[in-house]
């Protein structure tokens, strides 16, 4: 039976897009320590709370209660299977911690060029109104929206390349780490969405 899946890659490497496919095919549910973190400070758990002061504070929520939260996700029911971790674990001492609560049983790397990275988030507006994302030079705005579109504050060229500093420091290791263990599959991020797609459906079939 495959256990747990980790799917990850630099920001804005389309992982959310993706994780949509391997959800589809596998039936696990997809989990995001973010929406984790949100849910259990809404509900106002044990976790929850202690996160909470941690976050109030603006300090990083130890790995201990991250790894607690994820532990609980992973004893309710849709879980019985495994999961799709999306964005999770971001170092190897979190990926340690993964291995002592769940089997990964595969992990599924989405590379894109760090130049491409910056053109693709650099790029990216929002209509104020809809929400909706285009972007200037692969999905241009009609003409008629374009005097609402704004940049989002953390999409700018500095703000991208700080957190692809961050990536290739801490979590691009985990490459390496997984592929030494035998169950790292490398996707080519670099096509268009449907040609991604098809190569992440592959990794997928060959766990």
């Amino acid at each position: 039976m495959l256990g747990s899946i980790v799917l990850f890659g630099p920001p804005g490497a389309g992982k959310g897009t993706q994780a949509e496919i391997i959800v589809e095919m596998t039936g696990k549910p997809q989990v995001s320590t973010g929406d984790m973190l949100r849910s259990a400070v809404s509900q106002g758990t044990e976790l929850g709370l202690e996160a909470k002061t941690y976050m109030e504070s603006g300090q990083l929520v130890p790995d201990q209660v991250i790894i607690g939260l994820i532990e609980d996700r992973l004893n309710e029911p849709d879980a019985s299977n495994g999961v799709l971790f999306d964005g999770f674990p971001r170092t190897i001492p979190q990926a340690e911690a993964l291995a002592g609560i769940t089997e990964v049983s595969g992990v599924i790397s989405i590379e894109v060029p760090d130049e491409d990275i910056i053109n693709r988030i650099v790029g990216r507006r929002m209509d104020s109104e809809t929400g909706e994302i285009y972007h200037v030079s692969f999905k241009p705005p009609p003409p008629e929206v374009e005097s609402r579109l704004v940049q989002r504050k953390d999409d700018n060229e500095n703000t991208v390349r700080s957190r692809l500093d961050a990536y290739h420091e801490q979590t691009k290791p985990l490459g390496e780490w997984y592929d030494n263990m035998g169950i790292l599959a490398i996707v080519d991020g670099t096509g268009s969405i449907q040609e991604v797609g098809q190569s992440v459906a592959n990794a997928v079939r060959s766990l």
